[in-house]
């Protein structure tokens, strides 16, 4: 019996009833359908019957594909969840943009497919962050992004960087974002920072708002190791894995960005390239409106 994971946001009243017809109908071809603990309260507190599918904690070690229910920020916590295991991971989109969720519970035929493999799987690379400062609750790998930013509104961060033990630059501004190709396209773009083919192994380092006409987005090889030496004259410095948030002292606080050892296997629909994406969600190329 094929096994399925499905994780989701808890922000989808409005397609309970749709996500309640998606999952009776994977159980119905006899899949084996396991629902992510926090997922799967939500949806009995809106109603919906779960009967035959278990709720887990973690994804199991069966499984042979995860789908992530909602948009790219529920995909980025999915692929938390997945962690170290490098189980595929299918996006179906009920969110907004859906750059990393390429799939549309309106197309069922299309996802139900791809869970039984049908579908282009592309491994993507990740960061890993060590830092005294991460909370024991926090995965430690990034798919779209690592940032570091100012606590305080009216106050600069700064960042010296370092690349393979050796001096680069030091960033004082509002932060520096150090983003993987497949976050490029995320906070990275919106700080000026260029679009990266999400299968290259890269990272960039791009400076938010830095207080610098010479500080320019950098792209370096997956295989370096970045340190970071954050200070402020704030109370506190924030750090941000895939949008998650947690503070370290203004002073004396270092972070170590490298490449993990493990891929995220991203399913995107058949026969879909990164330059379709880019013109569809990005509208990439497209004329200005007369």
């Amino acid at each position: 019996m094929r096994k399925v994971a499905i994780n989701g946001n808890d922000f989808q009243d409005e397609r309970l009833r749709d996500i309640g017809a998606f999952l009776v109908s994977l159980h119905g071809v006899g899949l084996k359908v396991y629902v992510a603990a926090d997922f799967a309260r939500y949806l009995q507190s809106g109603g919906l019957d779960l009967t035959g599918m278990e709720a887990v904690e973690e994804v199991p070690e069966d499984v042979s594909v995860v789908a992530s229910i909602g948009g790219d920020g529920t995909f980025l916590r999915t692929a938390a969840w997945v962690g170290r295991r490098q189980t595929p991971i299918i996006g179906v989109n009920t969110g907004h943009l859906g750059y990393l969720a390429g799939f549309s519970m309106d197309r069922h035929g299309e996802v139900m497919a791809a869970l039984y493999g049908d579908g282009d799987l592309t491994p993507r690379m990740t960061l890993e962050i060590e830092s005294p400062f991460l909370p024991d609750d926090y995965s430690r790998f990034a798919l779209n992004e690592v940032s570091v930013s100012k606590g305080d509104t009216l106050t600069m961060v700064t960042v010296n960087a370092y690349l393979d033990g050796r001096y680069l630059a030091t960033y004082q501004g509002d932060g520096l974002v150090v983003a993987t190709p497949t976050g490029s396209t995320a906070y990275n773009l919106s700080c000026g920072g260029p679009v990266i083919e999400p299968t290259l192994e890269c990272f960039v380092l791009s400076p938010i708002a830095p207080h610098s006409l010479t500080l320019r987005p950098l792209v370096v090889g997956a295989a370096s190791e970045l340190r970071l030496e954050v200070s402020s004259r704030g109370s506190k410095c924030h750090v941000g894995i895939d949008g998650r948030t947690f503070s370290v002292p203004a002073s004396g606080s270092e972070i170590i960005v490298r490449r993990a050892d493990h891929m995220v296997n991203v399913v995107q629909p058949k026969g879909v390239d990164f330059s379709e994406v880019l013109r569809e969600k990005l509208r990439w190329g497209e004329m200005p409106l007369r």
